[in-house]
């Protein structure tokens, strides 16, 4: 069986994208260039041991998708200790809505934004109560 250990989000701004995601959920960065010789950070999303995977922001071959287009690609939900706090964050550095707070009734909050580079992205939750 095979499980997720890595991602990566490709952007047209590394520098503002390592901004965003700091801001929101507190990544911190080793940059990776060299191994591909072209702008690549490692994204360090946790600490060692806990549960989850690290990536990568890489920069953008082509264009970016348009608004109003299909997802192209994996999104990336992350996992929220408090859903109106972290839609906060995300709005304050510069993030956008792209499909509202929703209730998965039963199980959680889900929401889905747009970070500064113009993907998608998820927040999620956990909330037996949400209806």
């Amino acid at each position: 069986m095979s499980r997720p250990i890595h991602f990566e989000i490709h952007v047209d701004d590394v520098e503002r994208a390592k901004q965003f995601y700091a801001a929101v959920f507190g990544w911190t960065y080793e940059d990776w260039s060299a191994y591909v010789g072209a702008p690549y950070v490692g994204a360090m999303t946790g600490a060692e041991g806990e549960m989850g995977i690290n990536g990568a922001l890489m920069q953008r071959h082509g264009s970016s998708v348009g608004a109003g287009q299909a997802v192209n690609g994996a999104v990336l939900t992350m996992g929220v200790e408090d859903y109106d706090a972290a839609e906060s964050a995300i709005l304050g550095a510069g993030g956008k809505v792209a499909l509202p707070k929703a209730a998965l009734p039963g199980m959680a909050w889900q929401g889905y934004y747009l970070d500064t580079e113009g993907n998608v992205f998820g927040i999620h939750q956990p909330d037996p109560a949400a209806a």
